[in-house]
């Protein structure tokens, strides 16, 4: 698949199939015998140029975790959103940020994790 330099050039991953052929490349090196210099210095840069695109393309939206941690922590309280009207302001402040529809600022995530004992960083 990629005997030399000259025959794959490394550059930025933009889409997945470049990706998925930046994979396929990997694999294939990773389990060849004897690579050359060359070839393990791609091979090298590949991995770094994977991590970086998967990173960027696959970034978990913030304002979702915190919402999914929200919901998860009022679940375990057995908290319903009208609990959380005073930290909030409102009930569809309080809807909104459980959706990940709305940020949740540092003040009103230190307020949180008052409420439930836990780091205001998961928010």
């Amino acid at each position: 698949m990629v005997k030399s330099t000259s025959e794959y050039q490394p550059r930025l991953i933009k889409t997945e199939a470049e990706n998925e052929r930046a994979l396929a490349i990997v694999e294939y090196l990773m389990n060849s015998i004897d690579l050359s210099s060359e070839q393990e210095e791609i091979c090298d840069l590949l991995v770094i140029l994977i991590e970086r695109f998967e990173q960027e393309f696959y970034k978990p939206d913030r304002s979702k975790n915190s919402g999914s941690m929200l919901s998860f922590l009022m679940d375990q309280r057995d908290f319903k959103p009208i609990d959380l009207v005073p930290i909030f302001d409102s009930e569809t402040a309080v809807e909104k940020a459980i959706a990940g529809r709305a940020h949740i600022d540092r003040a009103t995530a230190d307020r949180l994790a008052e409420l439930f004992h836990v780091d205001a960083s998961l928010f």
